[in-house]
């Protein structure tokens, strides 16, 4: 996708997730601040949306937000705060009222994913467009795909549903395609999509991607794209993974 053809998208806003504590960092630090290559992980992560061209970028801060603020210091984006981290889902919440008359794509990124590259965002967008669906979601095969929840296909290759690892039957354990946790939605259809979602389970919280089953409701398909390396999604929960990524990135500009 060349940059011209971004002229001819709807808008587009980026979202970014950075609101989370990090509690296996073992740090006051807020994990998204944590250094990748010399700078905090969330800073690579704007530099990525900024490449897309979107008409704003904005990021969604909470625990730690004051030195989130300072690092946010000169990047020109914008930012709300989520008070409780209550899940995804009421993260993205805080959005409506800065998008409530927003007529365009929501691209929801995540601050300590620092790996993601550019070409694998605008295969998303593309796919997005061309398929003209309501929301778009990146998948990854995994070769063991233990723990995670498999993407479900309709006979048409859209999305069925994702299904928990806890609840997959024998066959479905066998699925290696997951969610790699990057979405692009409708922005308005996203909105009445997340009024109708709940937090009843375990950790009380509301996901985003249980508002996925709300598009087809709406008319609205859900197109997937599957990403071509998975190393890219590597986030960030330990000080152990910390490394790993560090590791990855600097062999990437050796």
């Amino acid at each position: 996708m060349t940059i011209a053809s971004f002229k001819d998208r709807r808008p587009l806003v980026v979202a970014i997730l950075a609101a989370g504590k990090g509690k296996r960092m073992k740090s006051d630090l807020p994990k998204v601040l944590h250094p990748v290559g010399g700078k905090p992980m969330l800073l690579h992560v704007i530099a990525l949306a900024k490449e897309l061209h979107p008409d704003r970028i904005i990021v969604i801060i909470g625990h730690g937000k004051e030195k989130v603020i300072e690092a946010l210091e000169n990047t020109g984006v914008e930012y709300v705060f989520q008070e409780k981290q209550l899940g995804t889902g009421h993260a993205v919440m805080q959005l409506e009222t800065k998008l409530k008359d927003f007529d365009g794509d929501l691209l929801i990124l995540s601050g300590d994913v620092p790996l993601l590259r550019l070409e694998t965002l605008r295969q998303l967008l593309q796919t997005h467009g061309k398929k003209g669906a309501g929301a778009t979601l990146l998948t990854a095969l995994f070769p063991d795909p233990t723990g995670y929840g498999r993407i479900l296909r309709t006979p048409s290759d859209t999305l069925d549903r994702i299904i928990e690892h806890k609840d997959c039957s024998p066959d479905q354990l066998s699925i290696r395609e997951i969610n790699a946790g990057i979405y692009i939605f409708d922005t308005q259809t996203l909105f009445k999509a997340l009024k109708k979602i709940d937090n009843n389970n375990q950790q009380g919280e509301y996901y985003l991607p249980d508002a996925l089953s709300y598009f087809p409701d709406s008319g609205k398909t859900v197109a997937l794209q599957v990403m071509v390396d998975p190393q890219e999604i590597a986030g960030v929960n330990t000080q152990e993974q910390l490394l790993e990524i560090n590791r990855i990135f600097e062999s990437r500009n050796e």
